[in-house]
């Protein structure tokens, strides 16, 4: 019963923390890019005010199949949250018992489906071109993370998340060469995994005028956006579990206190990369993709032979 009672605690504090502090942190990020570009910017607040804004308009139904709209959004934002479920923030795998690595990937990867059902749905010229740059992304992007955490299972020998995610990619006190390759992989991809610039090619507002979220509006609009926030957190705390999981083992509030710092931390490094950098073209990114994709491989290589 003890047991049932803290794993229902880590994962209500998991999602309080992903419900409340991504507004916030999109609300850091603009106030720093602002900065960086020697503007004023909106208030830190602001993301509250613009979510609760969209949630308060008349849904309207534009596209062309509106039922598969709602569910676009309201799968963008429950796979989201899901995936926090099975992230250690500070801790262990709240819902430790309720999946693997496995799941985990499939969740990750049912994330983006949700934002190429929501273009589909709205049946927009723009919006399906930002589909097919979304596909064209997903090809090569989404595996990436995947043979991540397959390399952590093959070097702990196990699908759980709480060795996986829990240091698996150190060796005896070192990382071995795979998690080497990885680390450097998902350095260079984690801007592409959170759709910032210069990789966000499939929103691209300037050329395709918000590409698959050109049709939303409203409610559906603000599940959107807000699917966009918690990701950027998620994925941040991903990559920390990954690779920086120092301080885990210590006082639950401490330690949870330095995965934030560790989040954050991460959080400016994306901040900064998006403030001074324009967006790559859809060829340039592909290509990209492609040789992070070709690095990956030769890290998987490598953890199949022990290295």
């Amino acid at each position: 019963m003890n047991h049932t009672l803290t794993t229902i605690l880590l994962a209500v504090v998991n999602l309080a923390l992903v419900l409340a502090l991504s507004p916030l942190i999109e609300g850091i990020m603009r106030k720093i890019t602002a900065r960086v570009q020697s503007r004023q910017g909106p208030p830190i607040r602001q993301p509250y005010y613009d979510l609760l804004k969209l949630l308060g308009k008349e849904d309207i139904e534009s596209g062309e199949t509106p039922l598969m709209q709602r569910f676009a959004a309201y799968l963008s934002l429950a796979t989201i949250l899901s995936v926090a479920l099975l992230v250690p923030m500070g801790g262990r795998v709240p819902l430790q018992s309720g999946g693997d690595s496995i799941l985990l990937i499939y969740l990750l990867t049912l994330c983006g489906i949700s934002s190429l059902v929501a273009a589909l749905a709205a049946g927009s010229t723009y919006s399906l071109v930002g589909m097919s740059r979304e596909m064209m992304a997903m090809m090569t992007l989404e595996p990436l993370l995947a043979v991540a955490i397959v390399v952590g299972a093959i070097h702990t020998g196990s699908l759980r998340l709480d060795d996986v995610l829990g240091g698996s990619l150190y060796g005896a006190g070192a990382f071995p060469w795979a998690g080497l390759i990885m680390l450097g992989v998902l350095v260079f991809s984690l801007q592409a995994f959170v759709g910032r610039v210069p990789f966000d090619t499939a929103e691209a507002e300037t050329e395709i005028m918000e590409g698959p979220m050109i049709e939303y509006s409203g409610p559906k609009l603000a599940l959107f956006k807000y699917a966009r926030m918690a990701k950027l957190f998620v994925y941040c705390a991903l990559f920390v579990a990954l690779f920086a999981p120092w301080g885990n083992a210590l006082v639950y509030p401490l330690s949870l206190v330095i995965f934030l710092a560790k989040v954050f931390g991460v959080v400016l490094l994306v901040t900064l990369i998006a403030a001074t950098h324009a967006r790559y073209r859809i060829d340039q990114v592909v290509r990209y993709y492609a040789g992070l994709f070709a690095l990956s491989l030769v890290a998987l290589v490598f953890a199949v032979n022990g290295l």
